[in-house]
């Protein structure tokens, strides 16, 4: 089997190009390219309706949902986090004048460990951050239990997360305020974009109002906010990519099983496992290498994929906390984050690649541990 196209971690949905265009004329026709308009407006009630959530608000990036959704919440001190995570989480800390204490995660599910956080809590941590890693839901329950008895707010970064659900009820509906990032890496995007959900109407209009320098209704300055408006043309393309998002996401699972059932046959791979009371959008597909059973190392692997064409991510390595800007902020025992860190590879995964690709990729593992332990 060869292997004539490049297989890169993620390629982005098209819509046709066709359905974008009443929309364009719209925008043409209004001249009204952002500050609110008529099609985010529209995108914004699309969304609360697909996801089943009350309130959402479109920003310019998932980065900037993190920063208002902090800021939102007029927190001080420390906020507990994953180190497991992209960077952006811990810099929407720092951009807040807070500061991030870094716990360890679960060897399951990759995500925050609760007993972790507990143990992690001083007189001066306000909020936890937990990340739903790769689409994976955090134990919510277990974290609302500690932040209730901590009186500590909960932001969840929901990256990966757009149409998640545990239990039928979307996986925003947890905590405080959740973060979502329409980047064009993730199932959903809008080009470049983001979203807070929120659970009550004045929570979003304060965010409304953040996201808008901090300008009010009358023009008058209401804190401190921040230029992160969405423009137009991202919200209808986000609309328009909501009308194939089942299609889409329905792909992506089919390839994530193929990927499943074919690395069950290899020794020292290992991936994540689905519970059933969890609906997933099939946005990363993680393989975790044992390279004393696998018989190669994660880097290995990766160079040898890269000269067959394909290339995974080494997603998320290194760990946030070990990053210069990070190393001086308070992390506790990281054993578990350390160790997935240097064995995780995010495989290339999106609507269109094919089961034969998906075949060839797998197959180049078996060549190499073949190589490595004839």
């Amino acid at each position: 089997m060869k292997n004539n196209r490049e297989l890169t971690l993620m390629k982005p949905f098209m819509p046709p190009l066709h359905e974008l265009r009443p929309y364009l004329e719209k925008i043409w026709e209004s001249r009204q390219l952002t500050n609110g308009g008529q099609i985010l407006a529209e995108l914004e009630q699309k969304l609360c309706d697909h996801l089943g959530v009350k309130y959402i608000s479109l920003l310019a990036n998932g980065a900037l949902a993190l920063i208002l959704a902090l800021k939102e919440l007029n927190l001080h001190g420390e906020i507990i986090t994953t180190p497991f995570t992209s960077v952006a989480t811990a810099l929407a800390i720092y951009w807040n004048n807070l500061k991030p204490v870094f716990v360890d995660i679960n060897e399951e599910d990759l995500n925050i460990n609760v007993a972790a956080i507990d143990r992690a809590i001083t007189s001066e941590t306000s909020a936890v951050l937990p990340v739903h890693i790769f689409g994976h839901p955090c134990d919510i329950e277990g974290i609302a239990q500690i932040a209730k008895k901590h009186d500590l707010k909960i932001v969840y970064d929901a990256a990966h997360c757009f149409g998640v659900e545990k239990n039928g009820k979307s996986i925003c509906s947890y905590g405080d305020l959740s973060a979502l990032s329409f980047h064009a890496t993730k199932v959903f995007n809008t080009l470049e974009g983001g979203a807070i959900v929120c659970h009550d109407e004045t929570a979003k209009k304060r965010i409304d109002i953040l996201k808008n320098t901090g300008l009010d209704s009358n023009h008058q300055l209401s804190g401190y906010g921040i230029n992160a408006k969405m423009s137009e043309i991202q919200a209808a393309f986000g609309i328009i990519q909501l009308n194939h998002i089942d299609d889409v996401m329905a792909c992506r699972k089919k390839i994530s099983m193929k990927y499943r059932e074919l690395f069950s046959n290899i020794r020292g791979i290992r991936v994540l496992n689905e519970k059933e009371s969890v609906k997933y959008n099939y946005s990363y597909f993680p393989a975790i290498i044992d390279p004393g059973e696998f018989g190669a190392t994660r880097d290995e692997v990766a160079d040898f994929l890269e000269k067959r064409n394909i290339f995974p991510r080494k997603y998320f390595s290194p760990l946030v906390s070990d990053y210069p800007e990070f190393k001086n902020f308070r992390k506790h025992d990281l054993t578990i984050a350390r160790k997935i860190a240097d064995n995780v590879l995010c495989m290339p995964l999106y609507h269109d690649i094919s089961m034969e690709e998906v075949e060839f990729i797998v197959l180049s593992f078996s060549e190499l541990q073949q190589i490595k332990c004839p």
